[in-house]
């Protein structure tokens, strides 16, 4: 099978690489290529030749790694959506829940909606009046993921404190999501196709006296930062089999809100009642190898490879169900009571306009 492994050029190749990209670049393809796969990586640049790339490259499965354009998360969705055009199979979420995912208001609303438990929230924009969620409450980027914008002093225990940190952070972002903030213990579900994995949880135990017990940018990617030594993940979580098994429960419950599929991670915060608090649905995680979705799945099995291997048989299965054009507007005809022997020639004509 002809593989391309797609990944945000800039920030892999780029004059400061990311290391972290390339590490699982490397870890991916190995998966691939010793399963006897043909694999060629396809650096995603802004000037757009990888759309030609791929078309031209006849690949039988893109495997996606890419998480936005020169670190710009937003153009994500953008990259997925090429790949639909060009009608490519491809892993991990589509370009609908892939931006859906991205807006955290957006998607936190729509969880609402679904009567899933959602920590009170609202969004701010410049000039704009502050939501009331009661405190404490945090304050992160709507549109951003990895916590970048997320930090000590994100988390704000009065109203002066809260304007001051969004008014910060409207220098950089124009919408900024306050949420009530859930002071205690912190777990993630990962899913792979339709099963929920074993539930991992973030240990908030080293964290110094007097800092709040929250996953920010620093812990996640300043190795040896105090914030990153005082959160360690652990996985299987020592939880009470009920609140297991809720807890996935509910994961897969908002995954399929999102229209999710293939893999993701569902963040939340378990207050001290025991109630879980849905925080986040991560339509794209980290794959790395040390990362928290290999992790859970290496309890739950499955290796490495095994992990890679599965993501991929979900797209190629994924792909396989799409109907043709052509089925599609016969269906299409019949659900509008059109007589179903329409002319071939006109199916054709009608498919064609919409390529």
């Amino acid at each position: 099978m002809k593989v391309a492994v797609l990944f945000d050029g800039l920030s892999a190749l780029g004059k400061t690489p990311d290391v972290l990209i390339l590490e699982t670049i490397e870890a991916v393809e190995a998966a691939l290529s010793d399963a006897g796969n043909a694999v060629s990586r396809v650096p995603v640049n802004p000037d757009g030749r990888w759309v030609e790339r791929v078309r031209r490259g006849k690949f039988d499965l893109v495997f996606n790694l890419c998480e936005g354009i020169d670190g710009v998360g937003a153009l994500e969705p953008a990259v997925i959506s090429a790949l639909e055009l060009m009608g490519v199979p491809y892993t991990g979420a589509s370009s609908y829940t892939t931006a859906l995912c991205l807006r955290k208001h957006v998607v936190n609303t729509l969880l609402d909606r679904a009567r899933l438990p959602v920590p009170r929230f609202g969004v701010v924009t410049p000039g704009g009046q502050l939501p009331a969620v009661g405190f404490p409450a945090i304050a992160k980027p709507a549109a951003e993921d990895a916590s970048i914008g997320v930090e000590q002093r994100s988390v704000v225990r009065n109203v002066r404190a809260l304007a001051d940190r969004v008014e910060a952070m409207h220098a950089r972002w124009d919408e900024i999501l306050v949420q009530r903030f859930v002071d205690g213990r912190e777990v993630n579900v990962g899913i792979l196709g339709e099963t929920a994995l074993p539930v991992a949880e973030i240990d908030f135990r080293g964290m110094p006296k007097g800092m709040w017990k929250i996953v920010s940018y620093q812990s996640k990617w300043l190795t040896g930062s105090e914030e990153d030594l005082g959160s360690v993940p652990r996985c299987p979580a020592e939880l009470p089999p009920e609140l297991t098994q809720e807890l996935k429960h509910i994961a897969l419950s908002a995954w399929r809100a999102v229209g999710g599929h293939g893999y993701g991670r569902v963040d939340f915060r378990v207050d001290s009642t025991g109630k879980p608090w849905l925080l986040e649905v991560n339509a794209n995680p980290d794959l790395s190898p040390d990362a928290g979705l290999a992790r859970m799945a290496r309890v739950a099995g499955l290796d490495y490879p095994g992990l890679v291997h599965a993501i991929c048989e979900h797209a190629l299965g994924r792909a396989h169900k799409v109907p043709s054009t052509a089925e599609r507007w016969t269906l299409a005809q019949q659900l509008s009571g059109v007589a179903t022997d329409a002319d071939p020639a006109a199916l054709d004509l009608f498919a064609v306009g919409q390529r």
